[in-house]
């Protein structure tokens, strides 16, 4: 039976020779990813329930980030609870503050990810994780209750949908890009409950980093889970990351699976996108919206905080000055450490922006970045829904690297290729 690159993962962890779209499958966990906002109420269910066990203690790995630094007292008593929970298990990869970052960056840059696995977390974007060809899902507490005690969850197997990318990305262009303008298309809702598997020659051509963008985004579509088949690029990070488990099984879709739709897009066609307000399916070229006014940008997160994309902000602003408030926030103390090395907060000390640690907190309007009423930021992150970032009546607009570092020049929404 022809299976698709999702379907062999979840038939291998489930323990099957087979399964098809829609079937109910008992699956075993190879990872599960815990913070500290969904992790702590988990904890708390398990107590009640007398299970404070783990199933097994190298098989999750734990890190703060929405709320690290601790921004008030209620966030230092996540982190209590956390450092508490995980001491007791004796969780062996723990990442404490100083080594803690954004999950999503965290885990495959400290070697965590292989192909062919099963892992989630407790929150939306684990799909992240798809881009190495795996199969990785967000849950709720609820479930990441279950998963921690027992390392196994039930899931409805996800028809899969095509995204066929085809061509080469122009001139300022990136994966960020590419991703908003194939959920502006499709919706948010396009690939509900759906696998989104990501193909065509344009991959070839993008790192790991820039792939992990594609896949954190699924879930802005709907999809259960973001996936990019095995391949050079894919080998090569691994061999570079991977430490304590170097072994993989590497799965790929039979050429005669069926999906239940194929969607093609001409990257040579894509251009520099911003998504509006307030949904990430808002997408337009970036020249549609130029000129609108920013008090702020965002440039971080699970999407774009990586070192790639500040490379490539850093390359914009060099030898420049922002006219907004521009935020920089690497995603990891490594990429932190990096970035500083690299001489890349020189650049961004002499354009005046603000450089922090690692840390979720501007993303979900926690801390750091907060918007006023009437406000407005151009970010690097996954998500503008109202609120997203502060006050309802502010507003987010979600744009690639280069796209944020150019109208913080400019002061405004600004095409990073007129940028000089």
């Amino acid at each position: 039976m022809a299976m698709t690159i999702t379907e062999k993962i979840l038939a291998r962890a489930a323990g099957k020779q087979s399964v098809r779209s829609g079937e109910l499958v008992d699956a075993a966990i190879d990872v599960v990813m815990c913070h500290d906002v969904t992790t702590p109420p988990a904890i708390s269910m398990l107590i009640e329930k007398g299970i404070d066990r783990v199933f097994d203690a190298e098989k999750i790995v734990v890190t703060p980030d929405h709320f690290q630094p601790a921004k008030d007292v209620k966030s230092a008593e996540l982190h209590r609870r956390l450092d508490e929970w995980a001491r007791r298990h004796r969780i062996k990869h723990y990442y404490r503050l100083g080594r803690a970052g954004v999950c999503h960056a965290l885990l495959p840059e400290q070697g965590h990810i292989r192909p062919g696995e099963v892992i989630v977390g407790g929150d939306s974007h684990t799909c992240t994780y798809g881009a190495f060809a795996a199969f990785s899902t967000g849950i709720g507490s609820t479930d990441l209750a279950a998963a921690i005690a027992t390392g196994r969850l039930w899931f409805k197997v996800p028809a899969s949908i095509k995204i066929v990318l085809k061509g080469s990305l122009g001139p300022g262009v990136y994966s960020k890009d590419v991703i908003l303008a194939v959920i502006g298309r499709i919706g948010t809702d396009g690939a509900l409950y759906r696998a989104m598997e990501f193909s065509g020659p344009a991959l070839a051509d993008m790192s790991m980093e820039a792939r992990m963008t594609i896949t954190n985004m699924a879930i802005e579509a709907g999809a259960k889970n973001g996936i990019i088949g095995f391949d050079d690029t894919t080998e090569n990070y691994l061999n570079e990351h991977l430490r304590d488990n170097k072994d993989y099984t590497v799965y790929e879709s039979d050429e005669d699976a069926e999906y239940a739709a194929i969607e093609e897009f001409d990257c040579c066609e894509i251009e520099p996108m911003v998504a509006l307000p307030h949904l990430p399916s808002g997408g337009v070229p970036v020249g549609q919206c130029s000129g609108r006014r920013m008090d702020q940008a965002y440039i971080g997160s699970c999407t774009n905080g990586r070192i790639e994309d500040l490379r490539i902000a850093a390359g914009i602003m060099k030898g420049k000055k922002v006219a907004i408030r521009t935020l920089i926030v690497p995603a990891t103390p490594t990429i932190w450490k990096q970035a500083k090395d690299e001489g890349l907060f020189d650049v961004f000390y002499d354009a005046e922006c603000v450089v922090a640690a690692p840390t979720c907190g501007a993303c979900l309007g926690g801390f750091m970045g907060v918007l006023a009423a009437g406000e407005k930021c151009v970010s690097t992150t996954n998500r503008n829904f109202v609120g997203r970032m502060g006050h309802p009546e502010s507003e987010v607009y979600l744009a690639s690297p280069a796209t944020a570092a150019a109208s913080a020049i400019e002061g405004k929404l600004a095409d990073a290729r007129e940028v000089v």
